[in-house]
């Protein structure tokens, strides 16, 4: 017979490893490249010691010279909180009894929530990769006010029919709470929400959608390592200009050369290893192979780890992700990346170590996946990105 202790054994031996395999590896191709390791976990932060620069302590001279002064590396100490990720389902008494006699029907409503709960953490966990760590998802334009509320944003790449959001003021005050996503409409940039229970949705074209609850809670992203914020990791990039990656706005067509350029400049100007992956806007790598094409060139392509198929461009790696702007490109080396993490994704359990608890009020049990982790780049300065990419010519 199928019970809820049947449902918690599931979830502990059979379903915990494939969650975590595919929110570690299937998440996007940059993140199955990067190491996760608890390694520079101190309670609740990651703490850091990282080098810059070189030894000074070199020299040539003649035999009977005194030897060359001592000059040592140049540490930094990064210092920054572990962010907290959470996944939840959620189970109604009624389906568990209706599947009582049937191990088939069980099956497959576990299999239908793990499903939702991974396609739902994937997405959100590719676009704080690329994100700023606020959480912010656009911008808002204006508000309609009806039975149901309509947004108009900036953009409506990061959302999706399901979601809850939060409409916050630049300074992160919370004036629209827990608004459920209806619809998205991609072409329009507009979204439709159930309107607020509490009353009404007061927004003005400054305010940002966040997703619920998440302001200033997400990983530290690619967004915060390039964008124009000063701190980073508890350092001013003013003051550490080795925490400055490049970014070049091009402005012009794409074209080969100007991301071997970018290549060349990393191994030129900072002696960095050569990047070993180019994430780009979907419309970047539609022109990079029409380029090629038109250039009478091999398009090649190769595998990554995580089953992801790759262009190459003379050898590196090359994938797109929705995540990231139009007519830009990011090029990376993966092996400065580390995802600090406390311990690998894990349920969270309650008295007795119950992982599928009572929703106070309600015949639902809840489960929720956690994991307490921090992205961190070594050396932002051997990385750099591309902006205003012009595709038109060959799109």
């Amino acid at each position: 017979m199928i019970t809820m202790e049947t449902a918690e054994k599931a979830l502990k031996t059979v379903y915990l490893g494939v969650v975590a395999e595919q929110l570690n590896l299937g998440v996007n191709p940059l993140l199955a490249k990067i190491e996760q390791t608890s390694s520079d976990v101190w309670g609740k932060d990651v703490v850091k010691l990282v080098s810059y620069g070189i030894n000074g302590g070199i020299s040539s001279g003649k035999e009977t010279d005194d030897l060359p002064k001592a000059s040592g590396n140049h540490y930094a100490q990064l210092k920054v909180e572990l962010k907290n990720l959470f996944g939840s389902i959620e189970i109604s008494d009624k389906a568990v009894r209706a599947s009582e006699n049937s191990s088939g029907a069980f099956v497959n409503l576990l299999n239908a929530e793990i499903e939702g709960l991974l396609k739902a953490s994937k997405l959100n966990f590719s676009r704080m990769i690329y994100g700023n760590g606020t959480g912010v998802l656009t911008k808002i334009k204006n508000v309609a006010t009806g039975a149901l509320t309509k947004i108009n944003v900036d953009k409506a790449t990061g959302l999706f029919p399901g979601m809850i959001v939060d409409i916050v003021t630049p300074s992160g005050y919370v004036v629209g709470e827990g608004l459920k996503v209806v619809s998205v409409d991609m072409n329009a940039k507009a979204i439709t929400v159930e309107s607020n229970p509490v009353g009404a949705i007061l927004a003005s074209d400054n305010y940002s959608l966040i997703v619920q609850k998440s302001y200033k809670n997400e990983l530290t992203g690619l967004g915060a390592i390039f964008g124009a914020e000063d701190l980073l990791y508890g350092l001013s990039k003013t003051q550490n200009p080795w925490l400055k990656p490049s970014v070049n706005a091009v402005n012009s067509t794409l074209t080969a050369a100007m991301f071997q350029k970018a290549i060349d400049e990393g191994q030129e100007k900072h002696g960095v290893s050569e990047p070993d992956i180019i994430i780009s806007s979907y419309d970047v790598r539609r022109a990079m192979v029409d380029y090629l094409s038109f250039s009478r060139l091999n398009v090649d392509y190769m595998s990554l780890d995580g089953g992801y198929k790759a262009l190459t461009f003379n050898g590196i790696p090359w994938v797109a992700d929705r995540f990231v702007d139009a007519g830009s490109a990011y090029i990376l080396n993966s092996a400065d990346f580390k995802l600090h993490q406390l311990c690998d994704w894990r349920w969270l359990e309650g008295n007795g170590g119950k992982i599928l608890r009572q929703i106070e009020g309600k015949p639902v049990y809840r489960a929720t996946l956690v994991k307490y982790a921090e992205l961190i780049c070594d050396r932002p300065f051997a990385q750099s990105m591309l902006t205003g990419i012009d595709t038109t010519l060959f799109i």
